[in-house]
């Protein structure tokens, strides 16, 4: 989960609120000098941590609990508040007609965020075109056109061109009729004067709508003075925080838009081009505190899984049919969305659990009921009942597993058809799925 250990600190500070016998001075002051822990140990600006448990320890020393609100349940509230102001106000970036303008130092994975950004703009329907502005990397070129190819978006670029301005000139011709274009400029080990002169003869001539600052979540304090420094050169409109998935910190890069003004509107969540998620202050929050996400959930389902897709297996379930087929589909979709650690994650309550259960354990025995599926015939996949003795001890050689391991797929299976039978025999509650589903897929169409 992204900022683990902060989480697990603001959710033990949870726990003491709601664990207590009442609410006073002495507690109040207790849980501020944790929270205040909590976060300068995950490099969240030391001005920003004190301004914000100042504004937590007074209001919960001065403030009524609303009408029909608890003393403990109006203290949470104030701590949630407080979070979700340190990171400032939501600003989507528009689906929209756009010239964006990338920059950040070395090493930050800016080129990589560049493609997750166009795959983003292309799933959501746009023309997308990106242009290697990026002269002094000498892998940064061939990098951006072998992810552009992987993503299906457009690629310009000059090998060998050493003016920047001229890349990013010609690229802004050559894709007039673009919706959205994506520019990747140089980066530096540090800001020098150099760069700052290039990166300002680029936007002279892109006319950028957006300019982004992509911050990698390791680099702690000296995010905001970077933050700082880039929105001098080229006034920052929007950041980009990358790795969130890979660093026990990153509250240096969350609280440096302070330095900027501009808002975070995306967070990379892991190497994938997929792992990019849009940014909004409520949601982290509430994550971070363990009360779920399942928006952010039901966008991941259906960034990966057509509707389709889903529409066929929903439809085979509610006439009743549950064979290993619509077994392996169902892990198809749930591995395609991503790490289970990450989809446990933005359930409520789930990231406590999490620590209990063997989330990689489990995300294993996923990946080895698939191997023993592939191992399957047609046949059998259709009809699991043929699968006795000889059959099991054929398809756990075939899967590279023992025999135990495609008995316990089985059990699996049957205690899943049992469930899916068990639902789907509520015939009040089928008839308004059934309703509900057909409603849904006709607005779509």
């Amino acid at each position: 989960m992204v900022l683990e250990n902060l989480g697990q600190s603001l959710r033990n500070v949870l726990k003491k609120i709601t664990g207590a016998s009442h609410i006073d001075e002495a507690l109040v002051k207790e849980i501020t000098r944790d929270i205040q822990r909590a976060l300068l140990q995950s490099d969240i600006n030391v001005k920003l941590v004190l301004e914000m448990t100042k504004e937590v320890e007074r209001r919960a020393l001065s403030e009524e609990p609303p009408a029909g609100t608890s003393p403990k349940e109006h203290v949470v509230r104030i701590i949630y508040d407080e979070l979700i102001r340190i990171l400032g106000q939501p600003r989507p970036l528009p689906v929209a007609k756009q010239t964006i303008m990338m920059v950040g130092l070395y090493g930050q994975g800016k080129t990589t965020t560049t493609g997750k950004l166009a795959r983003y703009f292309h799933k959501k329907g746009l023309s997308v075109g990106v242009i290697a502005a990026d002269v002094h990397r000498p892998a940064a070129y061939d990098q951006l056109k072998q992810i552009a190819d992987k993503v299906g978006v457009l690629f310009y670029g000059e090998p060998g061109e050493k003016d920047a301005a001229r890349i990013a000139a010609n690229g802004m011709k050559h894709y007039s009729t673009i919706d959205v274009v994506l520019v990747d400029t140089s980066g530096r080990h540090a800001l020098e004067d150099d760069l700052i002169a290039e990166l300002k003869n680029v936007a002279d001539v892109v006319k950028p709508t957006e300019r982004i600052l992509v911050l990698d979540a390791a680099v702690g304090q000296q995010a905001g003075p970077q933050a700082k420094a880039f929105h001098d050169a080229v006034g920052v409109t929007s950041v980009i925080i990358t790795k969130m998935d890979g660093t026990a910190k990153g509250g240096g890069a969350l609280s440096a838009v302070a330095q900027t003004k501009a808002s975070i509107v995306f967070i990379g969540v892991g190497e994938h081009l997929t792992d990019l998620e849009p940014f909004d202050p409520t949601r982290f929050i509430s994550r971070l505190l363990g009360m779920g996400d399942i928006q952010s959930l039901l966008e991941a389902a259906k960034d990966t899984v057509s509707e389709e897709q889903a529409a066929e297996t929903v439809k085979k379930m509610m006439g009743g049919r549950f064979t290993l087929k619509e077994m392996y589909e169902q892990m198809e979709m749930l591995t395609n969305m991503g790490p289970l650690k990450k989809l446990v994650s933005m359930l409520p309550g789930m990231p406590g659990l999490s620590e209990k259960m063997d989330v990689e354990e489990s995300q294993k025995k996923l990946r080895r009921f698939k191997f023993i599926m592939d191992s399957m015939t047609d046949e059998e996949m259709e009809d699991p009942k043929l699968i006795k003795s000889t059959r099991i001890n054929r398809i756990a050689r075939g899967a590279g597993v023992e025999a135990k391991d495609v008995r316990e797929l089985l059990k699996q299976y049957n205690m899943s058809k049992k469930a899916v039978k068990g639902f789907m025999g509520n015939r009040k509650l089928r008839k308004q799925l059934m309703k509900q589903f057909s409603s849904e897929m006709g607005q779509s169409e």
